[in-house]
């Protein structure tokens, strides 16, 4: 069984930071792409940050100089440092990949997502 499982989420105060992880487990060969997403109440999901296998990031304009993605690639894991945390950054995070879980084919997979509050 193949999963995406956040942790890290939580309550903070404004201003504050909080460290998401996601770790792909299971039966997967390799693991191309991941990402952040984040989706609030009412509004659509859209991208946080992202990084390639070989460690190139890109980040939403809202995260530039207070967000930073990593991975490592032994541990199948990729994080997100959330530092200088606004109300505005609360939503559920997901973390996305592509995995090769049937050899020689790539898909697409989403974490169940972990809450991030942020109080003013």
């Amino acid at each position: 069984q193949v999963q995406l499982v956040e942790s890290g989420g939580g309550l903070v105060q404004a201003g504050g930071s909080l460290r998401l992880s996601c770790e792909a487990s299971g039966r997967i060969f390799s693991i191309n792409a991941m990402a952040w997403y984040r989706q609030a109440p009412g509004k659509q999901r859209e991208l946080v940050a992202s990084i390639s296998r070989g460690g190139i990031t890109n980040y939403a304009d809202s995260a530039k100089g207070r967000f930073a993605i990593s991975r490592d690639n032994t541990k199948k894991t990729v994080f997100l440092q959330m530092n200088s945390l606004k109300p505005e950054d609360t939503a559920v995070y997901y973390c996305n990949a592509d995995l090769m879980i049937v050899f020689g084919q790539w898909s697409n997979y989403w974490g169940q997502g972990t809450q991030v509050t942020v109080s003013s």
